[in-house]
């Protein structure tokens, strides 16, 4: 039987218009397996609200086409449902779907979909939020902020907020439960890791496994300026687990007591949340096409 398969479409995503993406996906989408349809939205929370009315409904498969934040807003409502999911990455950095392996080019990634092959991965919480790529509290969390009212996307857009944001921001101390054990640590910035990646090929977790059911805490401890593109470096050769500048404890229940409330990012989208944070996992809760 063909299954009904609808597209939840950002159109903005990536700084890429996505107007002609319903006439390319049914030319390379196979006929004989989908019935299609497509939903373009309308604004942030927009591409979640779609989706929760699709599970209660009879979408076989829901796809995302967009980027870390769209694919977020997708999931958030499929996972735990039974639905599957797919995704079009569409966006700045596209860090869970580089992870998975799946296509950056959109032709091929609608034709990944016609093969109807499946990777069931795990999902994380912060304070009852989801995430499914990464997390993050800091200066990853400061940039996101600045980033989301940014003109200039992408990979050199980031990294230029980040290099005129840096001499400026202050590391803090946290209080890290991770399992029952206690820690303090000043940190620059604190990424919980699901994938190895943020996006654009940077990873901050090199081993860590979208599957074994466990976070990566990822600590990157205050270092001095000048070596900041140092850090760059082994971000983008898979080597952050060499710094001295950088601490890696992996779990399952995890809490962050910061000094205040501030900005964390889930996926890269940023939002305010208090100064105590409760980090869970949820194994294999998503079911995704790769």
């Amino acid at each position: 039987m063909k299954k009904n398969i609808t597209f939840i479409i950002n159109p903005i995503s990536g700084g890429t218009s996505k107007s002609g993406f319903p006439d390319m996906a049914t030319k390379f989408l196979d006929p004989d397996k989908f019935n299609a349809t497509y939903n373009f939205t309308e604004g942030p929370g927009h591409a979640n609200k779609i989706a929760v009315e699709l599970v209660k409904l009879n979408s076989d498969i829901v796809v995302a086409v967009g980027g870390d934040g769209t694919i977020n807003e997708v999931a958030s409502a499929i996972e735990g449902s039974g639905k599957t999911m797919g995704i079009i990455p569409y966006g700045s950095g596209n860090g869970l779907a580089r992870s998975l392996g799946i296509p950056l080019n959109d032709r091929r990634a609608v034709q990944t979909l016609n093969n109807l092959n499946t990777s069931t991965i795990d999902s994380g919480t912060l304070n009852e939020r989801k995430f499914f790529n990464m997390a993050g509290i800091g200066f990853d969390a400061h940039i996101s902020t600045v980033f989301a009212s940014s003109v200039k996307r992408g990979l050199s857009g980031y990294v230029n907020t980040a290099i005129s944001e840096i001499s400026n921001y202050k590391f803090q101390n946290y209080t890290l439960v991770i399992d029952g054990q206690s820690i303090s640590r000043d940190a620059f910035m604190i990424s919980v890791a699901n994938s190895s990646q943020f996006g654009n090929n940077a990873h901050i977790s090199p081993f860590a496994s979208l599957e074994d059911g466990l976070l990566d805490v990822v600590i990157t401890k205050p270092f001095p300026l000048y070596l900041f593109p140092l850090l760059g470096y082994r971000m983008f050769s898979a080597s952050t687990h060499r710094s001295k500048y950088v601490e890696i404890i992996q779990g399952k229940e995890i809490k962050i007591i910061r000094m205040g409330n501030g900005a964390v990012h889930l996926d890269g989208e940023p939002c305010n949340m208090p100064s105590e944070l409760q980090i869970g996992v949820k194994p294999l809760s998503l079911t995704v096409l790769v």
